[in-house]
């Protein structure tokens, strides 16, 4: 695609020109382009201002996991985190340069397109969480369900190794689809919309839609459901051999990760209906089962959803995850604490 003609001719083939001056889609997911929005600003605001708040939430509680001493023991957490974290970075760069209307040319413009402007590095960061979100599923089922199992199983180069995963996906995914679905035409960087056939894009978006969300879906389902229902026959056991004497550090270590079992099924409730809107909005472009307007409201607010998902998580992490909700709170007192007023000897 190195060629202007030949990007021409692939473009052509994927799509009308109408729809190529009116629409730009991203990683797996399409998005209008700015001059389809261009009117409407307070949308970028809205988008920009859901960035920040992702920035700051997700490194407040990386903060948090750090000064309670719980990334060690939680590091797919703190790995949770920091992917939401850049992706919520690299949504705010990306949606302030489109108020630049920066003009790509040459090699440079060529580059910037593939890597930044084709939101590759917005979607490396959000497919990634979305792969360490389903690693944590299973590292919780195996820890409840297999016991003893997972004590032999999950030594930490598995555990990293599962986290390097979460990256290593994102990463190979949304590069190569920038590269073959991406050029610069007229100075403007089209991400995602070049297509070699229509079955090629189908193919894609039916792709995309199973493995990033149905999968993960699946996973959430199955392991959440098991892990319940093993619970509660842990629940019975204890309770028929309740004595006493019953050791009170076994008691908290269960709490911990009833809670922790409690935060992460929140959490994938909150994914699977955050990002269905788009997924659905996606998979009906993709295949045009429905003719659906690129400049539609009903996208942008899709859309909006998805992106609520990731600077709400710290929220969820926040009120729900005890060792974090426990410093957060030591903040929160330590501050109001210096903002008292001291006594002032009066005048004589």
């Amino acid at each position: 695609m190195t060629d202007e003609n030949s990007t021409i001719s692939h473009l052509s083939v994927a799509m009308t020109t109408e729809e190529i001056d009116n629409t730009q889609t991203t990683g797996g997911n399409s998005m209008t382009s700015s001059s389809s929005i261009g009117d409407i600003s307070f949308w970028r605001c809205a988008v920009i201002f859901i960035g920040v708040v992702g920035v700051a939430g997700n490194a407040l509680i990386l903060y948090a996991l750090v000064a309670s001493k719980q990334h060690k023991k939680h590091a797919l957490i703190v790995n949770q985190n920091a992917l939401d974290l850049f992706s919520s970075f690299f949504l705010v760069v990306n949606y302030a340069m489109e108020i630049r209307h920066i003009r790509l040319t040459g090699v440079l413009g060529y580059w910037l397109c593939m890597i930044l402007f084709s939101y590759n590095l917005y979607w490396i960061g959000t497919n990634g969480s979305m792969v360490n979100l389903a690693v944590i599923t299973i590292d919780r089922y195996l820890k409840v369900v297999y016991p003893t199992r997972s004590a032999k199983w999950l030594r930490p180069w598995v555990i990293y190794s599962a986290m390097a995963f979460s990256w290593f996906v994102g990463i190979v995914y949304n590069t190569l689809f920038a590269f073959l679905t991406s050029a610069v035409i007229d100075g403007v960087c089209y991400g995602g919309v070049i297509y070699e056939s229509y079955a090629a894009r189908v193919a894609s978006g039916i792709f995309y839609v199973s493995f990033f969300y149905v999968l993960i879906l699946a996973i959430f389902i199955f392991c959440y459901g098991r892990i319940l229902v093993a619970i509660r026959r842990q629940a019975k056991i204890m309770a028929s051999h309740n004595t006493t004497g019953s050791s009170t550090a076994q008691t908290q270590s269960k709490q911990i990760q009833t809670n922790v079992i409690k935060t992460m099924i929140l959490v994938s409730t909150f994914y699977a209906i955050a990002w269905l809107p788009v997924n659905v909005n996606f998979l009906i472009l993709s295949t045009e089962l429905i003719h659906i307007p690129y400049g539609e409201i009903s996208y942008h607010v899709a859309s909006l959803i998805a992106f609520l998902y990731t600077s709400a998580n710290p929220f969820i992490y926040a009120t729900k995850f005890n060792p974090v909700r426990e410093v957060l709170t030591k903040m929160i007192s330590c501050k109001k604490n210096r903002v008292q007023p001291t006594d002032v000897p009066a005048r004589t």
